[in-house]
């Protein structure tokens, strides 16, 4: 019993030591967050079609690359799309994705990159990513007069979209394979490591960040893409999000898909004519708006 005894004495004298480490562990975590969770690149990205533009933001500049789709082949657009990509996605390659899936309806398409990414100034942070979005939204805004703005978003940048679409008016939102970042990194990365580095991560992520309490205060009509087999993001921890939102919501199912796979074959018809209902939804709103101002 005795040396028994004296390995505990031992280890109680050592548990200061231990819990000063975790902490310092655990502060270098808070400080990596950004660099475990995005992953920026600068390389330059030809996109055939695409317009790259400027939007103003704090002491820099976004980079910001626009396309129409292939419907609008004259004049001007009817109506806007602002997508938001993944965590290591770019704003090129997003523009040319979402224009396809749009391109039955005469919409412009804006894509955003984030803080260091393509030409954005500045680097890559977490905290940039809810006022980033919006900057580019009032911009859009402002040169839409009145046309409807949609937002879109992808993996991570489901999360701008969401902060946008409960911070401005916006006809309508898509959000693919969307995350609740800090319920999916505690819940689906946390096992591992026995939480011990998924906590001090999960806790750096923004409030605006938020995606379960932004959805629960958004009231835009909302299409989901939700892939069956994505690892990444868990369809049990997609659902969080859809089951939040809190406006009209359709789905569009992708079963055997996994987290970066694009929408194709039967599940395209199926996007184009959801694509469809906001279109509609997003007119309907302005005619009754109009209406009603007479």
């Amino acid at each position: 019993m005795e040396p028994m005894a004296r390995r505990s004495k031992r280890r109680l004298k050592r548990f200061p030591t231990y819990l000063l480490l975790y902490v310092l562990i655990a502060m270098w975590l808070v400080g990596c967050s950004d660099r475990l969770l995005l992953f920026p690149s600068r390389d330059p990205i030809h996109v055939p079609g695409a317009t790259e533009l400027q939007v103003h933001f704090g002491k820099g500049s976004l980079d910001v690359w626009s396309k129409k789709s292939e419907a609008l082949s004259a004049g001007e657009p009817q109506g806007f799309v602002l997508h938001f990509g993944g965590n290591g996605d770019r704003a090129e390659s997003g523009v040319e994705r979402v224009a396809d899936e749009w391109s039955d309806l005469p919409v412009e398409v804006w894509s955003m990159n984030y803080t260091g990414y393509g030409k954005s100034s500045g680097s890559a942070r977490l905290s940039t990513i809810a006022p980033s979005a919006l900057a580019t939204y009032d911009e859009l805004n402002r040169r839409a007069a009145g046309r409807p703005i949609f937002v879109s978003g992808h993996s991570i940048g489901t999360t701008a979209a969401l902060y946008v679409a409960a911070h401005r008016p916006v006809a309508g939102v898509v959000l693919q394979n969307p995350p609740p970042l800090r319920q999916l990194i505690m819940g689906h990365y946390g096992w591992w490591n026995l939480w011990l580095a998924a906590t001090p991560v999960a806790m750096h992520v923004p409030k605006s960040l938020d995606s379960i309490a932004n959805g629960k205060v958004a009231h835009a009509p909302c299409v989901f893409i939700m892939a069956g087999r994505d690892d990444t993001v868990p369809p049990e921890y997609q659902y969080k999000v859809a089951n939040a939102y809190a406006g009209p919501k359709r789905f569009v199912f992708l079963p055997d898909a996994g987290h970066n796979d694009l929408v194709a074959g039967q599940e395209r018809f199926q996007l184009d004519d959801q694509l469809q209902w906001l279109w509609s939804s997003a007119h309907a709103g302005l005619t009754t708006r109009a209406v009603q101002a007479h």
